[in-house]
């Protein structure tokens, strides 16, 4: 017999419904948060116990809360998942239908490309060639702006890339629409789209940055951990924003904007 929820658990899901996705350290502030305010059992590290009475409450909804990592800084977050809508028409609520097709050509930029991210230029570009309504180029801006404002792109010095939400809300879309061209992380195993790449013809593994940052710290030479080949990428040290690990949690329990990660990378040479 699954636990009913308690009003814990709904104030938990409020804010959830309120922000659309979360940091893992907010999330766990808001646990203990909700747990104090209603007087219920907290134990720090039943956080996925918690969300999982949420869950089965919310499967009748085809909703769920769902866990996924940033592909940029390594960071673990939480998701208010709609399981029903599976593609971009999730967002048709949000966007007109050249909004939503733009959308689309952006995602295929990206996963077309090597590096898992899509310049404005090329994406303005897309703008001309729309099949519903062309945009013009203020008004391209504007649409990106909202897309980053609303969580589903992030964007860095011109260059855009899938957010964590769109990742986790999008997998299945993605998979069934890129098919091949969607690969998983060899360590965490999941997508991954802004990766390093072993260049060995026979393995071809991927690596998300922070995974390549955890899985070769203190190694002063590092192999592919599929083949053994030496990997001849520049290896990131990957400093995690200050405010995600000490952010305190505000009455309503919303975040803004996802943290922004800085990198730095040293590059390695292959040696004979």
């Amino acid at each position: 017999m699954s636990r009913p929820m308690g009003d814990s658990h709904r104030r938990f899901l409020q804010s959830m419904m309120s922000n659309g996705i979360i940091g893992a350290s907010q999330a766990k502030a808001l646990h203990k948060h909700c747990c104090e305010t209603h007087g219920a059992h907290y134990a720090h590290d039943r956080l996925d116990e918690f969300i999982d009475v949420i869950n089965t409450q919310l499967q009748p909804m085809f909703m769920n809360i769902r866990k996924g990592m940033s592909e940029e800084d390594g960071l673990q977050y939480y998701a208010l998942v709609n399981m029903a809508e599976t593609d971009v028409t999730r967002m048709a609520s949000d966007y007109a239908d050249n909004e939503l097709e733009l959308f689309r050509k952006t995602m295929d930029l990206i996963v077309d490309s090597e590096s898992g991210s899509a310049s404005s230029t090329d994406i303005l570009n897309c703008a001309d060639s729309l099949q519903t309504k062309k945009l013009k180029k203020k008004e391209t801006e504007h649409v990106l702006n909202k897309f980053v404002q609303d969580k589903w792109l992030n964007e860095k010095h011109g260059e855009y890339t899938l957010s964590v939400r769109c990742i986790i809300e999008m997998e299945q879309y993605m998979r069934v629409i890129y098919q091949d061209l969607i690969k998983v992380c060899h360590v965490c195993h999941n997508i991954a789209l802004q990766c390093q790449i072993c260049e060995n013809p026979r393995c071809g593994i991927k690596m998300h940055l922070p995974c390549v940052a955890r899985y070769f710290k203190g190694r002063s030479e590092p192999h592919c951990p599929a083949c053994n080949d030496f990997w001849p990428h520049e290896i990131p040290e990957i400093l995690r924003s200050q405010s995600q690990g000490s952010q305190s949690l505000s009455s309503s329990a919303k975040e803004n904007t996802a943290p922004t990660p800085s990198t730095s990378t040293t590059r390695r040479s292959k040696r004979s």
